[in-house]
């Protein structure tokens, strides 16, 4: 459905988007997660044509987004970080002008007004001002004009941004219902978000594709060795001595607590739950807790774009 070869974007001598490469299908919810200055905002801007690359190529189904701009962006809705209305109009008059513009009229336009208002919940403020709405009101009548063409992809730069919780749960639920209907691109830097709703994860830092996949394929690629904690009632060379008949065992740390009982951490192999389960139940020894050490996508995340120390220059996230 998309795919994005070789894309670079130069300002002046920053480099915005370096060298990226991608495929996206049709149907799923993509996530385009990284701190702010990743290249995410730029990456749009180039997905829908409002920017040129310095280098590289897109293809929209097929079609070269530069050569072939007026068929390709047919294709595309878009919903910039600031959602592109005019206050002064009513919802129904905006989104009668943006589909005047998509070169719907007549029976056709107002089926697809009627359709989208409902599709984003706004029937209810369908003759109000834009400039009287909420910013959660707002922001599903920059959805709705995303929608308004009935695009096959939809693109959403930061949807939540400065939404309270409810409105970004309404937001939220509202991008899932797009799923299967529509190929949804959203960028965000908050992580509960693109776990809560994208099918797939690209994570970008410096301009440049880090990592992509699942969020659980991510978590597994990057999880490293197996890890677990145990909690005992035994000294350190007890521990030591229990453990030794089991294999595999990379690196064991005892930390004592409060309590009298013991904090013990092991980095495995591979997956060993069983064998330190009996291990410890044939010295007569109880567990008082186990649990499994696990990779987080929120731990891939800062694996993959901890540069605090590179901090971009400009502040923003081109």
């Amino acid at each position: 459905m998309i795919e994005a070869s070789h894309l670079t974007k130069w300002y002046g001598r920053h480099e915005a988007v370096s060298d990226l490469s991608f495929q996206l299908g049709a149907g799923s919810i993509y996530g385009l997660l990284g701190p702010n200055g990743a290249g995410k905002s730029t990456t749009m801007n180039l997905m829908t044509g409002c920017l040129a690359p310095t280098a590289g190529t897109i293809t929209i189904d097929g079609l070269d987004l530069y050569k072939n701009a007026q068929q390709a962006k047919g294709k595309l809705g878009y919903l910039p970080e600031l959602p592109p209305v005019y206050p002064d109009m009513t919802v129904d008059e905006y989104l009668r002008f943006v589909g005047q513009a998509r070169k719907l009229k007549g029976p056709a336009l107002q089926a697809r007004v009627d359709a989208v208002t409902a599709q984003t919940q706004v029937q209810d403020v369908r003759r109000r001002l834009i400039k009287t709405l909420s910013k959660g009101y707002r922001q599903r009548v920059g959805i709705a004009q995303a929608l308004i063409g009935d695009p096959e992809i939809i693109i959403l730069d930061e949807p939540t941004v400065g939404l309270d919780p409810k409105q970004i749960a309404e937001i939220r639920d509202l991008i899932a219902s797009l799923r299967g209907k529509h190929t949804v691109v959203l960028s965000s830097h908050i992580l509960s978000e693109v776990q809560a709703v994208c099918d797939q994860v690209l994570i970008l830092d410096h301009g440049t594709l880090r990592a992509s996949g699942t969020p659980v394929e991510l978590e597994r690629r990057f999880s490293g060795k197996a890890g677990l904690t145990l909690s005992v009632r035994a000294d350190q060379p007890t521990v030591e001595r229990i453990l030794r008949s089991v294999p595999g065992i990379d690196r064991l740390v005892y930390t004592p607590q409060p309590d009298g009982t013991a904090k013990v951490t092991l980095e495995m192999d591979e997956a060993r739950n069983e064998q330190v389960f009996l291990a410890f139940s044939k010295a007569g020894c109880p567990i008082l807790q186990m649990q499994e050490t696990k990779v987080s996508l929120e731990d891939v995340f800062l694996e993959l774009t901890d540069h605090a120390e590179q901090e971009v220059a400009h502040g923003g996230d081109l």
